[in-house]
């Protein structure tokens, strides 16, 4: 036991503070039950914190605030490492990803081709919606962002505003690969990936 420990060990140091895992992640270590073992002795001396079930982190700590909360990139990782499903950001979060809004919804919305669900990790709420497989298809790409974050905000609040701000944050050699992906959304976001492309 003490050597799949040390090993674990071993592996989250190895990865610096900040890192968010899964039992899955220790699988080559030993048997499930050694490895959930493990984590738990390590969750109750403290080293570990237990987000979830099923999901820890190796938290990172601030000297005035304590224990810092995870990104939702890095939950979103460790969830896609977990349950082996593809995520999309969608909705606010897809837009606050990309700079076109401030607000940091309290409610962090993925498309997935699994199950829908939610997940409560620490104080924030994860939505997972199952979606069709052609809206996953663009899922990881900053093109699928795009697409989300664009139906979020809606034709109508899609101006050359926005427009200026997809250019500036997003770098000309990412924008180049834009157009591939136009097929996927509907016809007005699809023209907009097209033009973003080739003004790269």
């Amino acid at each position: 036991m003490q050597s799949i420990q040390s090993k674990i060990l071993s592996r989250i140091y190895g990865h610096k503070k900040g890192w968010v895992f899964s039992p899955r992640d220790f699988l080559d270590l030993g048997a499930r039950p050694a490895v959930d073992l493990a984590l738990s002795r390590l969750t109750e001396k403290g080293t570990i914190r237990r987000l979830s079930r099923g999901l820890y982190d190796y938290p990172k700590v601030h000297p005035k605030l304590g224990l810092l909360a995870p990104g939702e990139d890095q939950i979103a990782r460790a969830i896609v490492g977990r349950d082996r499903v593809k995520l999309q950001p969608s909705g606010a979060y897809a837009a606050n990803r990309l700079g076109l809004t401030e607000q940091v919804p309290m409610k962090v919305v993925f498309l997935t081709e699994g199950a829908s669900r939610k997940l409560r990790v620490l104080n924030r709420e994860f939505i997972l919606k199952r979606t069709t497989p052609r809206q996953m298809d663009a899922a990881g790409k900053t093109s699928g962002l795009i697409i989300q974050a664009l139906r979020h905000l809606g034709r109508d609040r899609v101006d050359a505003a926005v427009i200026s701000r997809l250019k500036s944050t997003i770098p000309p050699e990412v924008r180049r690969t834009l157009g591939a992906d136009a097929r996927l959304a509907p016809s007005w976001i699809g023209k907009i990936l097209l033009d973003l492309a080739k003004e790269a």
